[in-house]
């Protein structure tokens, strides 16, 4: 960690807007302090990330900063994994889905019903054709009907209507139609997307009104640890893509922050290393997140982002996520063979740092000889948070609850007191979707500690730990820790491979497979004795998160590329969260409104989010569009917290007399001086 102290009579400080990058990730939120204008570094800090309430977490990061002029602080700026997470962990809030216009036969056909984000969904006579024309009329009285009968089950409400990008009439007398019975928050889908595809439209509102509640939370949180350390600054947060959008807009379209944290660790991986060309790889505690820098900018996936399985139609970054960490569990199958994640969990020599006694234990199963302890007497569960009240769980998760309250167990002596053979007899699923208990064991945060290369916790427990497990497996420790590095860099090489192609070697489809894993495997780790194959990554690799310097240089040595560990390498993504521009995109759709036999163009309409204008000739229409998307996109932009945004306008034609306007404005973020 790097701390600066500012002195509010340091005058050379004072003219310097100074900015500060916060990024909530699973396991840690890290904090960066800039100089906005010479892109300065000048303190950092990682703190673990406090889920109960992020505003801890994201307070004990500022705190360690040691900001004493908080005036001096001209913009914050957050990336979370926040909405990703919740949507992946089912904690989104209730939402009821109304599809007006959709035909149930053709949903049950090709079984999309599951891609909704929610199974509370209800159809509604309505919507319109691809020329925004009513296909049927809108069935208010039933949408009311439904609305009176659901309002208190569920938090919010999605609308999303059949074609509404060429017309949304029927959403938005539906919105006022509902907003006058109830006062749910209530979310349209052509407000989120102009795609005229109808089922991620549909993904896109659902989800986007289950986190409403979730990032408003989250942004009060760090409004909260802002005002604690006396800081009056403009709030930006980062999007998918990467771009910044302030807290209010945030706060009414959280969907657009899916990928959000490993979007700021690619901006911040090309920021700290000035690469033009490269892919960047964010090792964190929980995953290890892959993205490619193209001419200066982060790739853009052209499907929408996915989270959970969920298509949307929300723009992104290009992405590729597995589960791989610093604090990847480590542990043995069935069959005795090592595993390595996805699950995370907390390293052992963090537990036993908190808790000595942990140490002790683990110390005691070295010296026992029969039976030789198995590594899944290395796994341990604490309470991570005290219970206010008792009347929501069972006798069996109090009784569990009891036994942790006095500190962490091993998960062999619980079962025992609990009078089980196996964990899946417990049922306390509940506990761990709330996040009242946690679980440790053997990490690659535990060898890091053990080779001596990042022990700020207790090296002797994971040293025990690892004892335990060579004397299970009855191998030499140096075997082991090469293994263990081995499978890593392999699982990070094969990776890339899969992120940059997602294709296979051409060929017959049963030898395809065969020929393609061997292709791979031979050339990641050489064992044939006549043939040597090889992979050669053009671009360099540059590496962040606190752990790559070790388990990404492997990998880059058999991918045949150099490695890149720019200066704060360890915290990229807070930085990439202050790095960003705001840019916001207007859409303006341009179709022929057609006779009634649907075979003459009498007119051209003019679509936006909010209004629809039918001039005669197609120039006007045309003119009048990319004027609307202009003035659009920079009136959003300012809004959005941008300064001075200039905007460039593409015309698309998608089809006869079918145009798309495109209006992008971007602009630095607005400080407050």
């Amino acid at each position: 960690m790097e701390r600066v102290t500012l002195n509010a009579n340091n005058e050379s400080q004072k003219k310097e807007p100074l900015v500060l990058g916060i990024d909530t990730g699973g396991t840690y939120t890290d904090g960066v302090l800039l100089e906005y204008n010479t892109h300065k570094i000048l303190a950092t800090h990682k703190s673990l990330t406090t889920k109960r309430d992020f505003a801890i977490g994201i307070e004990n990061v500022i705190a360690e900063i040691d900001i004493e002029d908080p005036s001096a602080i001209q913009m914050v700026s957050v990336s979370t994994t926040l909405a990703t997470n919740a949507i992946a962990e089912g904690k989104g809030k209730r939402v009821a889905l109304f599809l007006i216009g959709y035909d149930p036969d053709l949903i049950d056909s090709f079984q999309l019903s599951d891609r909704f984000a929610t199974p509370n969904f209800h159809y509604i006579s309505g919507g319109h054709d691809l020329h925004g024309h009513e296909k049927e009329e809108l069935d208010l009285s039933g949408l009311l009907s439904k609305v009176d009968e659901i309002k208190r089950r569920v938090d919010a409400i999605a609308i999303s209507s059949y074609f509404s990008p060429r017309n949304p009439e029927h959403e938005i007398r539906a919105q006022k139609a509902v907003s006058s019975v109830c006062e749910l928050p209530i979310v349209l889908g052509h407000q989120l997307s102009t795609k005229l595809g109808s089922v991620e439209r549909a993904t896109t509102a659902a989800l986007n009104a289950s986190l409403l509640a979730v990032l408003q939370e989250f942004i009060i949180a760090v409004r909260r640890a802002m005002e604690h350390r006396g800081i009056e600054a403009p709030l930006m947060v980062v999007r998918g893509d990467g771009t910044l959008m302030n807290d209010e807009f945030a706060a009414r379209t959280p969907v657009e922050t899916i990928h959000s944290g490993p979007a700021a660790s690619a901006i911040g991986g090309r920021f700290l290393s000035q690469k033009q060309n490269a892919l960047v790889i964010d090792v964190g505690g929980t995953t290890t997140d892959f993205a490619l820098i193209q001419d200066g900018k982060v790739t853009i996936s052209e499907k929408g982002a996915t989270a959970a399985g969920y298509q949307t139609a929300v723009k992104a970054a290009d992405l590729l996520s597995i589960g791989l960490g610093g604090d990847s569990y480590i542990t043995t199958d069935r069959k005795n063979e090592i595993v390595i994640g996805p699950e995370r969990v907390v390293p052992l020599a963090y537990l036993s740092h908190q808790y000595p006694n942990v140490k002790q234990r683990l110390q005691a199963l070295t010296k026992r000889s029969w039976p030789a302890p198995s590594p899944a007497e290395l796994e341990y569960w604490f309470l991570q948070r005290e219970i206010e009240d008792e009347s929501g769980f069972s006798n069996r998760e109090m009784d569990l609850i009891h036994l942790l309250e006095s500190g962490p167990k091993p998960v062999k002596k619980l079962l025992e007191k609990m009078d089980v053979l196996d964990q899946s007899q417990l049922n306390i699923q509940d506990l761990w979707r709330e996040e009242i208990l946690g679980k440790s064991g053997f990490t690659p945060t535990d060898i890091l500690h053990i080779e001596g290369l990042h022990t700020p916790w207790d090296m002797e427990a994971s040293q025990a730990s690892l004892t335990v497990f060579c004397n299970y497996l009855s191998m030499e420790k140096e075997a082991f820790l090469k293994f263990i590095w081995d499978e890593i860099a392999k699982k990070i090489a094969s990776a890339v491979v899969h992120f940059l192609t997602e294709k296979k070697i051409p060929g017959d489809e049963v030898e395809n497979e065969n020929l393609g894993k061997w292709f791979l495997t031979n050339s990641l780790f050489p064992h044939h004795p006549h043939l040597e194959t090889s992979i050669q990554l053009r671009d360099s690799i540059v590496g962040i998160g606190a752990p790559a310097q070790v388990m990404i240089q492997q990998a880059a040595d058999i991918l045949n590329t150099e490695l890149i560990l720019p200066d704060h390498y360890a915290v990229a993504n807070a930085t990439g969260a202050v790095a960003g521009s705001v840019m916001v995109t207007e859409e303006v759709l341009i179709y022929p409104h057609l006779s009634g036999d649907k075979v003459d163009v009498i007119g051209y309409y003019v679509q936006s989010r909010e209004e629809r204008s039918e001039y005669e000739a197609l120039e006007s229409a045309l003119e009048n569009a990319k004027q609307q998307g202009e003035e659009k996109a920079r009136s959003a932009a300012l809004r959005s917290g941008a300064d001075n945004p200039q905007v460039v306008v593409d015309v698309h034609q998608e089809g006869m007399d079918t145009y798309r306007i495109t209006a992008k404005a971007v602009g630095k973020p607005r400080l407050e001086v």
